[in-house]
């Protein structure tokens, strides 16, 4: 699924970064229309209804709360395409650190919430991964989209 995407719906990175509410750091950030807990369950939804794989979630709130501390609605999803990811471990062992692909969702202190997740050319550079040029600009568009699609009305 990350690599169906033709070139002539891929857009270059710069059209790419002006198309985000929030680049920084190399974190995309889009505003939600949901609360934490369903941005994430319709983040998922699409996710699995286009065929990636989810590995789990991890509840940093609930987390807190076992250890008697107190923070706002923070969920993580770890997710992926098994196909993809595979070969490029196995081209640059250490992106694994990095996969599988994770997008969290976050309110902050007014109540806002975002839905974030790492740049996938910022991982492309950092784990210096060759002649795979299309492939992350697909891969870019593609969580954009599913993203997008996450936190619409």
């Amino acid at each position: 699924m990350l690599n169906e995407l033709n070139a002539d719906e891929s857009n270059n990175a710069l059209s790419y970064s002006a198309r985000h509410a929030m680049t920084k750091n190399h974190i995309n950030s889009l505003e939600s229309a949901h609360d934490v807990a369903t941005t994430i369950d319709r983040l998922e939804s699409i996710l699995t209804e286009k065929g990636l794989s989810v590995f789990g979630r991890v509840d940093h709130a609930a987390n807190a709360d076992s250890v008697g501390m107190t923070m706002h609605p923070t969920l993580l999803l770890i997710f992926g395409n098994p196909q993809v990811g595979t070969k490029l471990i196995m081209s640059t062992p250490h992106i694994a650190l990095d996969l599988p692909l994770k997008m969290l969702a976050m309110e902050d202190k007014t109540g806002k919430v975002t839905l974030n997740w790492t740049d996938p050319h910022y991982l492309k550079s950092s784990h210096e991964v060759e002649n795979c040029d299309e492939l992350f600009v697909n891969i870019t568009n593609i969580l954009d989209g599913f993203a997008r699609q996450a936190v619409s009305p």
